[in-house]
């Protein structure tokens, strides 16, 4: 490989490479980004280059004290007054003191859903809820009544169109049987309703006095006539004579009318609970973060409208805001029954689910009072209708003895296409729960439970 080849593959490493997605999640730093904007790390690797000594004194083969000792790095310029002392004035930092720059690759909720869907293999379809306009759209629906500007001519034609085939009739064959011999006007008539002639018996009486009384023998018989005679139909007559008139009813009149199509805004309310009591260590609180900082980075990324509400627990519940959620901690026990309560009370209140999708994810270390998963936590799970309750249990090690509430809720709701548990005990499941969570709502109907 050449000097060129060289410095092709060190461009092509060298090109700005963003952290691996699933890698961010896992173990980059997720405090950088903010809720609408999401801040990866990404590697820069420098292209290598020659470096000429900017003194004018010496070097390789110049001999003097030009010439280096072995092992002296070539090109290297003498340290000149300054050079990582400082200036007079001071302004130069010691050595080292200050920080390199660290490149990041910005993307919005949007792009951060459309990537991870490709790299997860997800496909969620956000649910349009709340009517936010009506709009005009073709027309495409019909009435009796309307502004003549809007009147269907095309369908009034063919209406009359189809009436003019439906009766026309071969005058000039009906003309012919009167040449009967012995035929009378009823006689014609009645051979006409035989032959699916639609004629009038008055019509066929005005004609009568028409017919000169020498041709009234010309045919012995009908028969006679309509094997000599030829019938033309009504196609043929049109394309001989023109089309004069059709015949229009008011019947036939239709009005054209837009269809009113309804434009719904894809609202999303996401509910983060999380057990902050005394037994959710630092790393639990990190499995949390990193399991529900993506998780509302992917829903704002998928809905027009996302709002979020965040409810920490210990024996009872409170709202905080989003720097609060992550780092809270308290040293009291675990009702966890009291977040969903509050959960309840703020949705009722703010998010009506004829407007609103809803998620509610709990996240803890699956530890609660006795008897609250099934006597309160359960119930109220069933009473908040949702397009997705989860519950995250973040137990490094293993689940302990006593943390039965994500076995308890997993048992209650196992037929149920709206409710899943996850498990995280290390960094490296953090991507499979966030799957399991999105997984089950891109299968799931959302409807009300």
């Amino acid at each position: 490989m050449g000097l060129r080849e060289d410095i092709e593959r060190f461009r092509e490493i060298g090109e700005e490479r963003r952290e691996d997605l699933e890698s961010f999640i896992r173990y980059g730093d997720l405090s950088g980004s903010q809720s609408d904007t999401i801040q990866i790390p990404i590697k820069i690797v420098d292209l290598p280059e020659f470096a000429y000594d900017r003194l004018d004194k010496g070097g390789v083969g110049q001999g003097g004290d030009g010439t280096p000792d072995v092992g002296q790095p070539i090109g290297q310029p003498e340290p000149q007054p300054g050079d990582g002392d400082g200036d007079e004035d001071g302004e130069e930092g010691e050595p080292g003191e200050e920080g390199g720059e660290h490149g990041h690759y910005e993307m919005d909720p949007e792009e951060f859903a459309e990537e991870l869907d490709e790299e997860l293999g997800l496909d969620l379809e956000p649910k349009g809820k709340e009517v936010i306009e009506e709009i005009e759209g073709d027309f495409t629906d019909v009435t009796r009544t309307g502004p003549n500007s809007t009147l269907d001519f095309e369908r009034l034609f063919k209406q009359g169109l189809k009436r003019k085939l439906a009766t026309d009739f071969d005058d000039d064959f009906v003309r012919e049987a009167m040449r009967i011999e012995g035929a009378t006007p009823e006689s014609v008539y009645e051979w006409c309703r035989e032959e699916n002639i639609l004629v009038s018996l008055a019509w066929i009486e005005s004609e009568w006095e028409e017919i000169d009384e020498a041709e009234r023998d010309r045919w012995a018989s009908f028969e006679e006539m309509t094997e000599n005679v030829e019938r033309t139909t009504p196609v043929q007559r049109i394309r001989r004579k023109g089309l004069r008139e059709v015949p229009f009813r008011r019947d036939d009149e239709r009005y054209r009318h837009p269809e009113i199509e309804e434009k719904k805004q894809k609202n999303v309310v996401v509910v983060n609970i999380r057990d902050v009591s005394g037994s959710m260590r630092e790393t639990k609180r990190e499995l949390v973060e990193r399991t529900f900082t993506p998780l509302d980075w992917y829903l704002q990324g998928k809905y027009d409208n996302a709002e979020f509400v965040y409810i920490a627990h210990d024996a009872d519940a409170w709202e905080v805001d989003r720097e609060e959620f992550f780092g809270i901690r308290s040293g009291g026990g675990t009702r966890i029954s009291s977040a969903y309560e509050l959960a309840k009370e703020v949705l009722e209140a703010e998010y009506p689910w004829s407007e609103w999708n809803r998620y509610v994810f709990a996240a803890g270390d699956s530890e609660n009072s006795s008897n609250d998963t099934t006597e309160r936590v359960i119930p109220l799970m069933q009473e908040i209708p949702a397009n997705l309750h989860a519950y995250v249990e973040t137990q490094p090690g293993g689940t302990a003895i006593n943390a039965t509430h994500a076995e308890e809720v997993e048992d209650a709701f196992e037929d149920s296409g709206d409710v899943v548990v996850a498990r995280v005990g290390a960094a490296e499941d953090v991507t499979d729960a966030i799957y399991d969570v999105l997984q089950t709502e891109s299968s799931s109907t959302g409807g009300d439970r």
